[in-house]
């Protein structure tokens, strides 16, 4: 009698599992598309603004921020990095697009700490999420602080690139949309709700959609972080921590691994959050992780410059170059014990006073990813760069 209460009791309890595993896919889709809902309403804002913005681009400095904003704008590097490659295509110096792409890795980090944003009631969890979102933050303003300097005086990414390029020149060409799948199954429900919000006039269009995807992301973390930890436990936990978690190599090529599966940073690094804000990650464990999602994403850029069939060297080039840089970070800033730290500390500090109080979160992503680029980039135009 006692083993078949045991085996109903197992069959239920494997029942279960089943529903709550369905029900952690169907909320990461959710998340999957908050974040084009959000992305959607900043370009519905920004119309044709953002990329209004790469003729501004007339100095490194300049491209610099060019690429922040128009990154922060679009939410997606990966779309900014493939339309610079089809502007050097085009004709556009890549001395003068390298800056635009090292700012394209900047801007795109606001969308795993939008992501973050969903626990700010849960303070401890919180705390968690937002280092684990503006670690990525600060790995990309440190790898900005040493390489573009480096850039304009001795171009060492362009010339290396060249030679790489060059050994390319006449390869198949690729299709990148066929690649972005996780775009195609979210894109019928982000149509659906684009299609509610622009029933009413501009801007109100885009502020729907931004508040929509906002509702969803606070909606989707609450309860994926509920299901997590029925789920994440045992076995499950162990088969994370050993693709993610154990040591730095396998977190860098997992980062790399599902960026270029899912064809996103931005994705890949919003998934990773909940993991940490739950607690099943550590900070040290996500860091690796989201360098790997730096590299992964150059393969997008990669793709769209073998589908140029003119004046494919400078594309090919410029893609190289979105490569070389994220792959030689990576190896310079972790692989440096004093530069390795930076970022902890930096994003542990800035989730400490965040959680403290909160509204300093969101002053960090105004001031960060718009305010101040968009000052500085003015500053830079009125005093004739």
């Amino acid at each position: 009698m006692s083993d078949t209460v045991n085996k109903t009791e197992e069959t239920i309890a494997s029942s279960t599992r089943v529903y709550y595993w369905l029900g952690a896919i169907a909320l990461i889709y959710l998340l999957l598309v908050a974040v084009g809902a959000i992305g959607s309403g900043f370009r519905a804002i920004a119309g044709d603004g953002a990329i209004e913005l790469f003729a501004f681009a007339t100095n490194p400095f300049a491209g610099l921020i060019v690429g922040t904003l128009a990154t922060a704008f679009i939410q997606s590097s990966s779309t900014i990095t493939s339309i610079i490659v089809g502007l050097v295509a085009g004709g556009l110096p890549v001395s003068v697009a390298i800056p635009m792409v090292m700012g394209a890795n900047i801007g795109t980090t606001i969308t795993n700490t939008l992501v973050s944003l969903g626990y700010v009631r849960e303070k401890e969890e919180f705390q968690r999420a937002f280092a684990a979102a503006t670690i990525h933050d600060f790995f990309n303003f440190i790898a900005v602080v040493l390489f573009l300097p480096l850039e304009i005086f001795t171009h060492f990414f362009e010339k290396l690139a060249r030679i790489l390029a060059g050994l390319l020149v006449g390869e198949v060409v690729v299709d990148a949309e066929k690649f972005n799948w996780v775009g195609a199954i979210a894109s019928p429900v982000e149509a659906i709700l684009e299609a509610i919000a622009n029933r009413f006039p501009f801007p109100l269009n885009g502020t729907i959609l931004i508040i929509l995807g906002m509702g969803a992301i606070f909606a989707a973390i609450f309860f994926l972080g509920q299901l997590l930890k029925e789920l994440l436990v045992g076995k499950a936990k162990d088969m994370l921590e050993g693709a993610i978690g154990s040591g730095a190599l396998k977190g860098i090529f997992s980062g790399t691994l599902v960026t270029v599966f899912v064809q996103s940073s931005s994705t890949a690094t919003s998934l990773i959050v909940p993991l940490a804000g739950t607690g099943f990650l550590s900070l040290e464990q996500v860091y690796p992780f989201t360098l790997g999602a730096n590299i992964g994403t150059c393969i997008t850029a990669a793709i769209a410059a073998t589908a140029v069939t003119t004046n494919q060297l400078p594309a090919l080039e410029i893609a190289f170059v979105h490569l070389l840089y994220n792959a030689i970070g990576v190896i310079v800033i972790y692989g440096i014990p004093f530069l390795r730290n930076l970022p902890i500390l930096g994003a542990k500090m800035l989730a400490k006073v965040a959680c403290e109080q909160k509204f300093w979160a969101f002053i960090y992503i105004v001031s960060a990813f718009f305010l101040l680029p968009g000052l500085c980039l003015g500053v830079t135009l009125w005093l004739g760069y």
